[in-house]
């Protein structure tokens, strides 16, 4: 049996899908939420999976750079007009930013975060770290709120 958590969290993303056939290829833009699931089989020091802190400021930086950016495939022939006009726009090389990318972009980045075993540290100088054992399940990536996507081991 293992202990699991959810750390959620809420952004809010444009994206054109360039290779799409009908309306989702023009601008549109979603409220979407970040689930990040973690288990382990055993509890840490402060009987916890993980501290919740840890996964919030591990991710902070990326889930800011998409926080009200247009993410858009650079394929696009729209791209180099996008960025003359805006400076929060994310390309994706050759791919479009559909919430199983999106899914899949978050999963890395935290996987990469907890294998570098970095030292996070929060507004009052609290240090947190991923503890050892800790397993990244899932992250699933809510389009809507009757559509995801996930990315994970499971």
């Amino acid at each position: 049996m293992r202990y699991r958590i959810c750390k959620t969290f809420e952004i809010e993303s444009g994206h054109m899908l360039f290779k799409h056939p009908s309306l989702c290829r023009f601008p549109h833009g979603h409220s979407r939420r970040v689930e990040v699931v973690l288990s382990a089989e055993r509890l840490d020091a402060m009987d916890m999976v993980c501290d919740f802190k840890a996964v919030k400021l591990a991710l902070s930086h990326h889930l800011k750079r998409f926080d009200h950016a247009m993410v858009v495939n650079s394929d696009d022939p729209i791209v180099q007009r996008l960025h003359e006009v805006r400076e929060r726009v994310i390309e994706l090389p050759s791919t479009d930013p559909t919430t199983e990318v999106l899914a899949r972009m978050f999963y890395e980045t935290l996987a990469t975060e907890m294998s570098s075993q970095s030292e996070y540290r929060d507004e009052h100088g609290n240090a947190y770290r991923f503890p050892p054992g800790l397993t990244l399940e899932r992250v699933r990536v809510w389009e809507t709120s009757t559509s995801w996507a996930e990315y994970g081991t499971h």
